[in-house]
């Protein structure tokens, strides 16, 4: 997708971003109002913002009928998309007229078509859910919903509950990185922002009476073919973790880049290079030989520049007052500028206790690291059960695994594995390899490749090809590769 980072300048240029205490429809107070009707003044602008909202649904392959725009608001946006690409529009009226045909839905349409709802921001999703029941009942299927601004408090879980998609252009977390990392809000409203988002989510699932036991399962363990964008809009998702997941499904990527290289310049190139590639980029910022805070801001450019996040493997294993310490002081400064870390399980979980401490007002994340692909490794059997009951005991702070294979049927955990390459075997230092399709199959999210990209001669098209490999094995686990 074209520059979201600088269109999310733009809108903050515009006023359409504000900071302060505001009221939402919902009746919250937020530190933070989204106000997209400016942009009837800034007609450049509503025409990017439109472009954006069609390719999406082209990126999508979205089969509809017509479109229609939650009213007021996304009127134009719908309006604009219409007339650009000569697609069918219509309105549904706020209120019924007392005279004439007395329509609901003004425009022609015939039972039984589908129609693509437009909105500019999604809270609850309320506004976005009573169009399409007033559409539904003129005899209109709706199933999807494409918005600009998704504020991450629910909205696109309550859609999901009632069978509509949510297509966000942008996510409240990816706009306060932006704007944080363009000095236009210090670190204070990041985090003051980060965490009142966190704290209310307006979605609820309800439970009655009458459903069963079998039924509450199925709620908490959906079934394992979920795509990555549904497992996004699962209610128990870590905010980090649904990103995650949107960036790959938006870029069409499961693929983690291990960039164990000794100079800064060199990684930060290979950055440049692989990150429209990838999803994640990991390092090991202990093998640098020139590191600096320099360097460190220079990575978290970049990475938004391509939109993947930075995992620093460093598995913490100490004591929590030790690892708190660790992660957010010293030489490194890991918490500035890595999105994720990992840890191991063996201290208990304090370690987790002290990462968390400073991990989640940054709406930072953790991997626990359940098993590995060294020859012999102590992590297997009631280990790995260990660690998996440790998540599940702290799912504010860990969103998944680094493991070797599916090791819980719970879809809001992240499974990345290590060691994958193209060619199966292994090392002389007891380094077993697996390939993408087999990892993929055995029940990973995200294939970890070093050498087999560090090592080829076209390191930008062995990226490309493992990039193909993963996406490729997750469409057919999936049930994708007709679409």
């Amino acid at each position: 997708m074209a520059n979201i980072d600088g269109l999310i300048q733009k809108l903050h240029d515009v006023n359409a971003v504000k900071f302060g205490e505001y009221k939402l429809k919902t009746g919250l107070m937020s530190p933070i109002y989204i106000d997209l009707r400016v942009l009837i003044s800034h007609p450049a602008l509503m025409n990017e913002v439109s472009s954006l909202m069609f390719q999406r649904a082209q990126e999508e392959k979205l089969k509809f009928d017509s479109v229609c725009g939650v009213p007021y608001t996304a009127l134009p946006l719908a309006t604009i998309i219409c007339s650009t690409n000569k697609l069918p529009m219509l309105i549904k009226r706020k209120e019924a007229k007392d005279y004439g045909t007395k329509k609901m839905v003004e425009g022609s349409f015939c039972e039984g078509d589908k129609c693509l709802i437009i909105e500019d921001t999604v809270t609850s999703g309320s506004s976005i859910l009573e169009t399409a029941e007033v559409l539904q009942k003129e005899g209109l299927k709706v199933t999807d919903a494409i918005v600009l601004m998704d504020r991450m408090q629910g909205g696109m879980e309550m859609l999901k509950s009632q069978g509509i998609r949510l297509l966000p252009i942008i996510s409240m977390f990816k706009l306060l990185d932006v704007l944080r990392a363009a000095g236009r809000i210090d670190e204070a409203t990041h985090q003051r922002v980060h965490k009142y988002i966190q704290d209310n989510d307006t979605y609820k699932p309800k439970m009655n009476s009458h459903e069963t036991s079998a039924a509450k399962k199925l709620r908490v363990e959906p079934e394992t073919k979920l795509t990555y964008a549904e497992r996004a809009a699962l209610p128990d998702t870590h905010p980090l973790a649904r990103r995650l997941l949107e960036i790959m499904e938006d870029k069409r990527t499961n693929l983690c880049f291990s960039a164990d290289v000794k100079s800064s310049e060199e990684l930060l190139q290979l950055a440049e290079s692989l990150g429209p590639k990838i999803c994640i980029l990991k390092t090991h910022c202990d093998i640098l030989d020139d590191f600096t805070e320099e360097f460190s801001q220079k990575l978290k450019d970049v990475a938004e520049k391509h939109n993947f996040l930075v995992f620093e493997d460093r598995k913490f294993a100490d004591i929590g007052n030790t690892v708190k310490h660790q992660y957010e002081g010293g030489l490194f400064r890991i918490s500035s500028w890595s999105n994720i870390v990992n840890a191991h399980a063996v201290p208990g979980p304090g370690v987790l206790k002290g990462l968390s401490a400073v991990a989640k007002p940054l709406g930072h994340g953790c991997l626990l690291i359940a098993q590995m692909s060294s020859q012999g490794s102590l992590a297997t059997g009631d280990y790995t059960k260990a660690v998996v009951k440790m998540a599940e005991e702290h799912r504010d702070l860990v969103i998944g695994f680094i493991c070797g294979s599916k090791i819980t049927e719970k879809p809001e955990f992240i499974h990345l594995t290590p060691g994958v390459q193209i060619q199966a075997g292994g090392d002389l230092l007891g380094q077993q390899y697996t390939t993408p399709e087999e990892m993929i199959k055995k029940g990973s999210d995200v294939i970890i490749v070093g050498r087999g990209i560090l090592e080829a001669s076209d390191k930008l098209e062995a990226a490309e090809l493992y990039k193909k490999a993963g996406w490729e094995a997750y469409e057919r686990k999936v049930g994708r590769t007709d679409e």
